[in-house]
């Protein structure tokens, strides 16, 4: 009987550690450690083969001519640096990746502000406006929307 006691109670044991295995981390924090994208940027390039030492070296503002540090590198790829960057660091950081200014700058805002850009730069506002449209559509609506297009396409075309 004591041993089939020890047993339950080593089983609930297990559960419990389970079950406060799996809940450790709330979902908002979940969601944080989701949005690192900036962060990955920096594996990445990591990953690649190139060192936290060489992107430090290479990060620096061209315009302010702040140069960011090994340490700061590796807790930006670790997701540990808390602050958004300033723009002086966003250069310096493209500069380290060589990468496009905007390229890092998106990257920052997902991973600091929950910010998804949805401009279309280079469009009229007109375009943006109707993308702005489809963009909130179900992909059923998506499609008959550019069937119709392609339709009238077709039907100018045909003239």
């Amino acid at each position: 009987m004591d041993e089939t006691r020890r047993d339950d109670d080593m089983e609930a044991a297990a559960a419990d550690r389970q079950h406060h295995e799996e809940s450790a981390v709330p979902d908002s924090l979940a969601e944080q450690l989701d949005r690192d994208e900036l962060s990955r940027l920096v594996r990445d390039a990591n990953d690649a083969g190139t060192s936290y030492q060489q992107l430090a070296d290479r990060a620096v503002d061209p315009v302010t001519g702040e140069q960011l540090s090994k340490p700061y590198m590796q807790k930006l790829a670790t997701n540990s640096v808390t602050t958004t960057p300033n723009a002086s660091r966003l250069r310096a950081i493209a500069a380290a990746l060589r990468q496009p200014l905007p390229v890092v700058q998106r990257a920052a805002a997902l991973q600091y502000l929950d910010y998804k850009a949805t401009e279309l730069s280079g469009y009229d506002d007109d375009v943006r406006v109707i993308v702005a449209h489809l963009a909130g559509m179900t992909p059923a609506d998506k499609r008959r929307w550019r069937a119709m297009i392609e339709a009238v396409e077709n039907v100018e075309g045909d003239q």
